[in-house]
């Protein structure tokens, strides 16, 4: 377990030190932000490396608090290369998606961990989706909310709300699938409330199909 949770510091260390680059050099911060125009242009590196930039101290620290909380559920349960491969995959996949969305937007940019944190905490909800409660709530309501929150946002989209609501959404997917790949027996058995869970998932694809 000792290295496990290692390999957790060694992402909280990494981030916390390549955000406060990011705070006290925006050269750096600009070479390294999700922007679609620069990754249209190959500059590949951005899809992964703004994972690990943040608009300030709040953001920062949220998005970690929130690592902290679940990232012991996933570890736990699925160990230390699953962990590693949802943080990392739901944070590639996440800008990929943002990529896919704001196409036409060469200006767009987003920056934070949270599409990859987005991915683990609902590795663990789909992982328990009745027994894991998130912000007071059962997982699998939390999670409803959150999808329903996020596909609206990403539709309709508002002025001052620098929110990354693509990334979450594919981070969230990522997350997902790994654990429909990993234990799905898990998933049959909880179908009902995963079910309820995707709806706005569900919303999303079709909106996106008729594009």
């Amino acid at each position: 377990t000792k290295l496990m949770n290692i390999t957790f510091i060694i992402i909280l260390v990494a981030t916390i030190a390549i955000s406060y680059q990011g705070f006290n050099n925006a050269s750096f911060f600009n070479r390294y932000k999700f922007n679609v125009g620069a990754v249209q242009k190959g500059d590949y590196v951005r899809l992964l490396s703004s994972g690990f930039l943040h608009a300030d101290w709040q953001h920062l620290i949220f998005n970690m608090i929130s690592l902290y909380f679940f990232q012991d559920v996933i570890i736990g349960s699925m160990g230390n290369l699953l962990f590693l491969l949802i943080y990392f995959g739901s944070m590639l996949l996440g800008s990929i998606f943002s990529l896919r969305i704001y196409k036409h937007q060469p200006y767009y940019s987003a920056i934070g961990a949270s599409g990859a944190v987005s991915g683990i905490i609902f590795a663990a909800i789909a992982l328990y989706p009745k027994t894991l409660s998130v912000n007071f709530l059962p997982g699998w309501l939390f999670g409803a909310l959150y999808f329903g929150y996020s596909v609206f946002m990403m539709f309709n989209p508002q002025k001052g709300d620098n929110l990354g609501h693509t990334a979450h959404l594919g981070g969230a997917l990522f997350g997902l699938a790994v654990v429909v790949v990993y234990a799905p027996e898990i998933v049959i058995q909880h179908a009902f409330y995963l079910g309820v869970m995707a709806l706005p998932l569900g919303y999303m694809g079709v909106r996106l199909l008729k594009k």
